[in-house]
């Protein structure tokens, strides 16, 4: 397959850049970055150079010019909108790494992203990329809707108990906590070595745009609140949710694994997980506790989230998607210490 990476100077493309490499079906046939174009790959990622050592970026339009089968479209959000019914109509596959397409509710965008939506037609179409959860939809798909790094989490970790109709399914609190390559290249004053170091925060209180994203995919309310925290990449979700009957730990444990039994890439675990235990892999760490004294659910998960909260779930949706081995490519350990 003759793939194009769009975006591919920003953390998650040259994470896609660096997955594609090692899986057998892709050739990378171009890669773009508007305000590298010209400059190589080698040049701008050193850490690419023995993978692309003459490949050269190109404007974002190119792509259009190019004969590709596949785009993986890691632009900024809003980006993509006015890029991809353009790549659609030319019969080029599109798997979509930011929140153009992740709604099926166009009036979701106007409130959450604060613009119209410029496709709207396109929102019916395209699948929802998060595997473990739609597996049968993702067969075929065309457009494919990579999921946010934290609605990846948070729905791994809670969607078996609401689906199962265990818990409540309003009143539940998400904290999370994320590493600074979430945020992206661009620079902030949040993301300034002197105040990022040995430091945490919370950020998009009440309205973060995840928000609805999570609660879309789960069928629930939930007051979310992340948090940036001191290391470059890994992210560490703790949520809670009030339950119906009473049920213990252990059983609690035994939903996931029997949710998880088939899905090579989600690690049930009896001990809370760490933020950097999937860090370099395509994995998710999952576990939960019952508080019986407060009759509280405590769910828990941890994944990388350049990784399976980005590239990598996208060539896994893309894998299952053209009935391919869904670990085509894709790393199956974190990396310790």
């Amino acid at each position: 397959m003759r793939i194009a990476v769009v975006g591919a100077t920003g953390y998650a493309g040259m994470e896609v850049l660096r997955l594609v490499a090692s899986h057998p079906d892709f050739e990378v046939v171009i890669a773009t970055g508007e305000s590298n174009a010209g400059k190589t790959v080698a040049e701008y990622a050193p850490a690419l150079a023995g993978l692309y050592p003459e490949l050269v970026y190109q404007s974002t339009q190119s792509v259009l010019d190019e004969d590709a089968d596949v785009a993986f479209v890691a632009l900024p959000h809003g980006k993509s909108q006015s890029l991809v019914p353009d790549l659609l109509a030319q019969d080029v596959n599109v798997v979509d790494l930011g929140a153009d397409f992740r709604l099926k509710d166009a009036a979701d965008y106007d409130e959450w992203y604060g613009a119209a939506h410029s496709s709207p037609q396109l929102l019916k179409d395209a699948v929802y990329g998060l595997v473990e959860r739609h597996r049968n939809e993702l067969a075929g798909a065309r457009l494919i809707a990579v999921p946010g790094c934290y609605p990846t989490a948070t729905s791994l970790a809670l969607g078996p108990f609401l689906d199962r109709g265990l818990v409540e399914s309003t009143g539940i609190v998400v904290n999370a906590l994320s590493g600074a390559s979430g945020a992206g290249r661009g620079t902030s004053d949040r993301l300034h070595f002197s105040r990022l170091a040995a430091n945490a925060e919370a950020y998009g209180l009440l309205h973060h745009r995840h928000t609805i994203e999570i609660q879309r995919e789960i069928g629930a309310e939930i007051i979310f609140t992340p948090h940036l925290v001191p290391v470059a990449r890994g992210m560490l979700v703790t949520a809670y949710a009030r339950i119906h009957e009473p049920f213990s730990s252990a059983q609690a444990l035994e939903v996931l694994a029997a949710t998880y039994a088939s899905d090579p890439f989600v690690i049930v675990v009896e001990e809370p997980p760490t933020l950097k235990d999937p860090v370099g892999s395509n994995l998710c760490f999952v576990s939960a506790r019952v508080d019986e004294r407060t009759g509280w659910l405590v769910v828990m998960s941890s994944l990388d989230n350049l990784i399976k909260g980005a590239a990598g779930q996208a060539v896994q949706a893309w894998n299952v998607a053209n009935g391919r081995d869904e670990t085509l490519g894709l790393p199956m350990s974190g990396v310790t210490p």
